[in-house]
């Protein structure tokens, strides 16, 4: 945004604390003190950033953040994380959410670890590929993906449509991206951009 970073490390709450030193804001949870991200101003030039949106920092980039951190006398240390955020899940076990008439509740292998994800898709099926946005991805319309529940049912991810992944000649109906096994493999990492 302009030339501020804005790091997130954990899902927004209500009650925040604020406290700037030097070019570097921390953003932290009221009740705990967990640092939930921090705004970097002024960094752009520095960090070589030439564009706005979703950035993916180099292990470069962060040593200067973590740098710029402690000289400002934060505790906290940035790390890089080379998982892929959007993945090709298999869903291997579908049942229909008990306070809802269009959600399911699948339990979807992404490779190293099956994740409960509450799907409303028409098109849901058990034995799909699908592609799954992990907690932390931030979707194309700079949505970001945390747990929540859905109707009381918790879900880590999210199981995503062409359309919400902004692909291109995406049909614009509701229902999920259903792969084709010939070209996919669960836990595969898979590139929207």
């Amino acid at each position: 945004m302009g030339d501020v970073l804005v790091v997130m490390l954990h899902e927004d709450v209500q009650a925040q604390t604020i406290q700037k030193k030097n070019e570097v804001v921390e953003i932290s949870d009221l009740s705990n003190g967990n640092a939930l991200g921090y705004n970097f101003f002024g960094v752009g030039k520095e960090l070589g950033l030439t564009t706005t949106g979703q950035i993916n920092l180099n292990e470069e980039q962060v040593k200067f953040l973590n740098n710029k951190l402690h000289k400002a006398g934060f505790k906290t240390s940035l790390e890089v994380d080379k998982a892929p955020s959007f993945v090709v899940g298999l869903v291997e076990d579908i049942a229909k959410h008990p306070d809802s008439d269009h959600l399911h509740i699948t339990k979807t292998n992404i490779g190293k670890e099956t994740l409960q994800i509450v799907c409303g898709a028409p098109n849901i099926a058990q034995g799909q590929l699908v592609v799954v946005a992990k907690v932390g991805a931030m979707m194309p319309n700079g949505e970001v993906i945390w747990p929540g529940k859905l109707r009381g049912v918790e879900s880590d991810g999210m199981i995503c449509s062409a359309r919400e992944l902004h692909l291109p000649n995406a049909p614009q109906k509701r229902g999920i991206l259903v792969l084709s096994a010939d070209t996919y493999h669960q836990g595969q990492s898979f590139s929207i951009g």
